[in-house]
């Protein structure tokens, strides 16, 4: 449901009353109405649309506590080049020195579900996104899937978050991933980093969008396709049909990169989820996202090839 300035209700939404006050694209709220948009689990999503039919805008406000980990200058330098390569939509620069992110509101398209990608075309679809989005310019920000690891693990410590209960076997295990892989060299790219279903977004024709660059950076391009892959639990037979559409070819080595990317991933998740416990004011179950992936985790890694994708690399 759509709202009109000064009928809020909530804290959120006396925020965003705020934002449109603010911000110059919305012509000091005249004329301005707003709602928001579900999906999210990290910030403050919003529409707002011009009654006269002028304008639509999607709105991003920044959730609590996360500039802990997002870098909202490079988040802007990848969102502005994935609209330049016309794969994201415009980016309007009104309060980015707030890091808040204005942008088109795509209604014809519509945000993917899980379901979408059981559809051939539309992983093909994806694939031509992914090859887009790592042909794109360099971005300003390199932070690999260690880097992120790292950076939620020192901060578990310093919010005193809960740890799980199988923390030090978990880490060793990474571990021993990344030494593998930095042994093996990282191909970095510009990487989406954050596949989840709604920041997909479907055309008419099929044509996949991608929105949200806030974890966007220089990383290894099958932390890409990995993550990707976990969070839209393809078979094994849908995860060598991708890495042969995007490579052309499937390779032993190519598969352990990708199998043991997706695998920290869900390490890299699991931390994230205990930081966003202690300072999100968001209404999501944070706990039970971090024990999913750490499940998923524990399913990859002991499995009989998890040795042999260590040795593939």
């Amino acid at each position: 449901m759509m709202k009109s300035l000064g009928t809020a209700a909530t804290p959120m939404e006396e925020t965003i009353e705020a934002v449109i006050l603010e911000a110059p694209l919305f012509r000091g709220g005249q004329g301005m109405v707003y709602g928001p948009v579900s999906g999210g689990i990290s910030n403050e999503n919003w529409r707002v649309t011009a009654t006269d039919g002028t304008g639509d805008w999607f709105v991003k406000v920044p959730g609590t506590g996360t500039e802990m980990f997002i870098d909202r200058v490079a988040a802007f330098d990848a969102a502005r080049k994935a609209a330049a390569a016309g794969l994201g939509p415009r980016v309007y620069e009104d309060l980015a020195h707030r890091g808040i992110e204005i942008n088109d509101f795509l209604p014809d398209r519509r945000p993917s579900t899980h379901s979408d990608f059981a559809d051939p075309a539309k992983r093909r679809a994806a694939i031509a996104a992914y090859r887009r989005m790592h042909g794109m310019p360099a971005l300003g920000l390199t932070k690999t899937v260690f880097d992120m690891i790292d950076e939620h693990a020192a901060q578990v410590a310093e919010l005193g978050a809960p740890h799980y209960r199988d923390e030090a076997w978990v880490m060793f295990n990474a571990g021993l991933a990344r030494q593998a892989l930095v042994a093996s060299g990282l191909d970095l790219v510009p990487s989406f980093n954050d596949p989840m279903p709604g920041n997909f977004m479907i055309g008419p024709d099929g044509s996949v969008m991608l929105i949200d660059y806030e974890y966007a950076s220089m990383n290894d391009r099958c932390y890409d396709l990995g993550i990707w892959f976990g969070e839209m639990f393809f078979t094994p037979e849908q995860e060598l049909e991708l890495i042969e559409a995007y490579f052309g070819e499937v390779r032993r080595d190519i598969v352990a990169r990708v199998t043991v990317h997706k695998a920290l991933a869900d390490v890299k998740w699991a931390l994230w989820s205990m930081v966003q416990l202690k300072v999100s004011r968001l209404d999501f179950d944070f706990h039970k996202y971090g024990v999913w992936k750490l499940m998923r985790f524990r399913q990859i890694t002991g499995h009989p090839d998890w040795p042999a994708h260590l040795r593939n690399l």
